[in-house]
């Protein structure tokens, strides 16, 4: 625990304002976003959302978006097809059972069509400030490389994290190793020689 809290002081020093990259101006949005974001840079999401939430402003109007509009607007997010479609069906299912807001509760938020639990620690952490440690590649890989868990599965590795860290850091941490793990602790070559937590690191 001791270790965690260190590489917690850390990432909190190095990103003092951990965010996501993701840009969005309500908890709607961001739930759009982080949907095309599968399989998909932050800086396309970005670069896509203006658009589609232009011409699609609010959540019934997504849910009765022409399929082929949206698969047009999301095209170069990949899987676009996949991608439309869930969005709609996820914005329908907003409208039918929560009045069109999205939920406030981990677990009515994954029983949304294409949310899992990484999208809903996203959503609660950086929407509604309400504690969430959203689970990646770059938050799997990072902790594994440091000892912090063991195992592939998300959710297990969620579970170790978040024994190790006081409820209040689990957003500020996850954003951070998101960080983290895209700048430093890639996947193809990790910075080691330039990492600030390679004394604290098993795989170092």
């Amino acid at each position: 625990m001791e270790r965690a809290l260190e590489v917690e002081r850390r990432l909190a020093h190095r990103y003092s304002e951990a965010s996501l990259a993701l840009q969005f101006s309500s908890p709607l949005q961001l739930l759009v976003a982080v949907i095309l974001s599968a399989q998909c840079t932050d800086a396309r999401v970005n670069a896509v959302t203006p658009s589609l939430f232009a011409r699609f402003p609010r959540v019934t109007d997504l849910a009765r978006a022409p399929l082929d509009e949206l698969e047009e607007l999301v095209h170069s997010t990949g899987f676009y097809r996949n991608k439309a479609k869930t969005i709609r069906a996820c914005c329908a299912d907003l409208v039918a059972r929560f009045a069109g807001d999205v939920p406030r509760s981990l677990h009515d938020l994954v029983s949304l069509p294409g949310v899992g639990r990484k999208t809903a620690n996203m959503v609660l952490g950086n929407a509604y400030g309400i504690p969430g440690l959203a689970v990646d590649t770059h938050v799997k890989r990072v902790a594994g490389r440091l000892g912090l868990t063991e195992g592939d599965e998300a959710g297990d590795i969620e579970r170790q994290l978040c024994d190790l860290l006081p409820e209040n850091r689990w957003t500020a941490f996850s954003n951070g190793m998101i960080l983290f793990g895209r700048e430093v602790c890639t996947s193809r070559s990790p910075g080691c020689s330039t990492c600030p937590l390679v004394d604290v690191c098993v795989s170092a």
